[in-house]
């Protein structure tokens, strides 16, 4: 399949009059010109990631979902791809707004929650849609504190919740050292504390829930003490670019959002559109999310007006949920429109952001889908 695009927005930067070749799943070529193409589309990019969302847990018209764990604070035991149901119809929604990966997000009430999964929205079933683990869902703040009348161990106060995660820690450096005098074998730990002493190890890393400036420096607090990576998911109560500064200096990335979400807690009382200024201006490494339901992910892509409001460049701002997110994400293969790239497009007959524009094509990675109005 040739495709030939007037404008091309790479993941990086634009260009006009380019000719795309995909072969099977994959980009074979980029090349300038071309004349002879199967479609013709007047603005190409690559297809968007949502970086933390909960869709596929949380489901259209369905009174059930599979966002958090109730049985108990910390379950490292668990994978999100086991909740995810593909039948959900927000996939097809994304899908037909050039949303066409996830990174699914579960246990936003569990101090520890399970592997978040990147998955394709696009599939039928978990089994196809899995394209890889993105580390575990950890959660500092309000919400872990807020899930006291649930099942197992819970605690009302953020000290009880960073006390029992120290705790966890402080277990598993334990156990670290007995099996490195040889003293213990690593097959003869639990499965919660082998996670942790992996953790330790840098096997695994979090995806810490946190929106307060505060919960962020408990949360600097511990790695400092223990040495384990981290990914900061949320951040939108932090109002000054201080803490951002701190996370750049650290190497660490920022998942951002949600953008135009309802403030329906204390730790959101400081979120505004306005504050993504510390954030760019920090010049921390930051994508963003749909946190979905909380907006709605194929809601995602207008939340990018905000930082052309601010004069972000374009290409800085298409590439949040494109090549930003993937390389959050490690999606090596994703996020660009270069060779050997995993050939999924979206192709508009105009300006993406004009809200007369209407995406006609998604190339899911090779496969082509028309879209219906």
């Amino acid at each position: 399949m040739k495709i030939y695009a007037k404008k091309l927005f790479d993941g990086e930067k634009f260009r006009e009059n380019v000719t795309i070749e995909i072969e099977k799943d994959r980009i074979i070529s980029v090349e300038e010109g071309g004349d002879k193409s199967d479609l013709t589309a007047n603005f190409v990019m690559p297809a968007m990631i949502d970086a933390h969302s909960h869709i596929g847990l949380e489901r259209h018209g369905e009174g059930e979902d599979d966002v958090n764990e109730k049985e108990d604070s910390i379950i490292t035991f668990g994978d999100a791809l086991d909740g995810i149901q593909m039948d959900d119809l927000y996939f097809k929604d994304s899908v037909e707004n050039g949303i066409l990966y996830s990174c699914v997000m579960h246990g936003s009430g569990n101090i520890i929650g399970s592997k978040a999964v990147v998955i394709r929205n696009f599939e039928k079933n978990t089994e196809k849609a899995f394209v890889k683990y993105a580390g575990y869902k950890a959660a500092f703040g309000y919400n872990p504190k807020s899930t006291e009348d649930w099942k197992g161990t819970r605690f009302s106060t953020r000290i009880g919740v960073v006390a029992h995660l120290r705790k966890a820690l402080l277990k598993a450096e334990n156990e670290l050292r007995l099996i490195k005098k040889g003293k213990k074998e690593r097959e003869e730990l639990e499965v919660q504390d082998l996670f942790f002493v992996e953790l330790l190890e840098k096997k695994e890393f979090l995806r810490v829930h946190l929106h307060k400036e505060d919960d962020l420096h408990s949360l600097l607090r511990l790695a400092d003490r223990f040495g384990f990576n981290f990914i900061v998911d949320h951040t939108c109560s932090f109002y000054r670019e201080e803490p951002y500064k701190e996370l750049k200096k650290r190497g660490v990335s920022v998942v951002f959002g949600p953008l135009d979400s309802f403030a329906y807690k204390v730790e959101l009382k400081h979120e505004n559109w306005r504050n993504i200024k510390h954030l760019i201006n920090s010049g921390v490494n930051f994508g963003l999310m749909s946190d979905h339901p909380v907006i709605l992910q194929s809601s995602l892509p207008l939340t990018l007006r905000h930082f052309l409001r601010v004069g972000y460049p374009l290409e800085k701002t298409l590439s949040l949920l494109t090549s930003r997110n993937a390389d959050i994400l490690c999606l090596h293969d994703l996020g660009r429109i270069e060779k050997s790239y995993r050939a999924s497009l979206l192709l508009y007959d105009g300006d993406p952001f004009n809200l007369k524009t209407k995406l006609n094509y998604v190339i899911k990675e090779g496969k082509e889908e028309e879209i219906k109005y």
